[in-house]
């Protein structure tokens, strides 16, 4: 069993959007899109298209960012530590009186960034395990967690 505490900062929040929307069609599909625009740009002298393949690039991660920062001014379950549980059942997070359980079972997804270790609870729901709090905890909740779900479903790199 591994336990720790965990305060969800607007960095971390920030982190897991980021990768959650690039990783989604539309995310793939816009970031293209704004791509080729720049490339377009660049090809025929129509600067016009620079500043809307600038606009497409930028407009995602920039409005993802004050998300971040509001959900984590406006959300109370972010203004005080979470605390998880990691055990052969699944992850238990608690905060206060409240605690919900989540069964290895029914985790979608586990992955990482250069920031979090994110585990998906359903489609579009996650807990996120900041890499700079878990300090020595990391390997021990990677390898819990590469232990009790599908290899399929695991794509963390160290």
């Amino acid at each position: 069993m591994i336990e720790l505490d965990v305060k969800i900062e607007a960095k971390d929040l920030y982190d897991y959007m980021l990768r959650h929307s690039y990783n989604s069609p539309a995310g793939v599909v816009g970031s293209c899109f704004g791509a080729l625009m720049i490339v377009f740009a660049a090809m025929t002298g129509q600067w016009l298209y620079l500043v809307f393949g600038l606009i497409i690039l930028l407009y995602l991660p920039w409005t993802l960012f004050i998300r971040s920062k509001q959900q984590i001014l406006s959300n109370p379950s972010f203004q005080q530590p979470l605390h998880y549980m990691l055990d052969e059942q699944g992850i238990t997070i608690s905060q206060g009186e409240e605690s919900v359980q989540y069964l290895w079972t029914e985790m979608v997804k586990a992955v990482s960034t250069g920031r979090s270790i994110i585990v998906y609870t359903s489609k579009i729901n996650a807990t996120i395990f900041p890499k700079k709090q878990m300090g020595d905890m990391s390997a021990a909740v990677i390898e819990m967690i590469s232990t009790h779900m599908p290899p399929a479903k695991v794509k963390i790199r160290g």
